[in-house]
């Protein structure tokens, strides 16, 4: 899985890999070609709708465009990590999304206990995230009508 993650990115990101350095853990080339991606997508629908609107507003639609991404992937890890730990697999993948969804579900682990032997932590993560699209959606539109008001 990762190869092919790899192979479908490694033409954006390993350019930006040499001009943009990683800030400890985290590569910021990589959340720079995201933001690229994303950035490109809304320009060519600026584009097709007739260029209304300011290019300021279509930098900043990126921005929560990247944000929602994230929210929207991070929810498709969660509820396939917790599918497959109810089959107990030990395959790579199950591996791979323990990697990836244990950082955010610790801290909910150490506030949510066990109900009745049942971790819970997975469908608080699913209930935070959604809080924090249906916020980040308010904010999105409240910043869309500012940047409309103002032209």
């Amino acid at each position: 899985m990762g190869r092919f993650i790899f192979a479908m990115t490694d033409w954006l990101v390993l350019p930006l890999r040499r001009v943009i350095p990683a800030a400890g853990r985290w590569d910021l080339a990589s959340l720079v070609a995201a933001y690229v991606v994303q950035l490109a997508e809304f320009v060519i629908l600026w584009l097709l709708s007739g260029m209304g609107g300011n290019i300021a507003s279509v930098v900043i639609l990126a921005a929560f465009g990247l944000l929602r991404m994230a929210i929207s992937g991070m929810t498709g890890l969660v509820i396939v990590y917790a599918i497959l730990s109810w089959i107990q697999t030990n395959s790579p993948i199950a591996d791979l999304l323990e990697r990836l969804v244990m950082p955010v579900l610790i801290p909910i682990r150490r506030v949510v206990p066990l109900a009745g032997g049942i971790d819970l932590s997975p469908l608080v993560l699913l209930l935070l995230l959604q809080v924090v699209g249906i916020v980040l959606g308010a904010v999105q539109a409240t910043v869309l009508v500012a940047l409309a008001s103002s032209i």
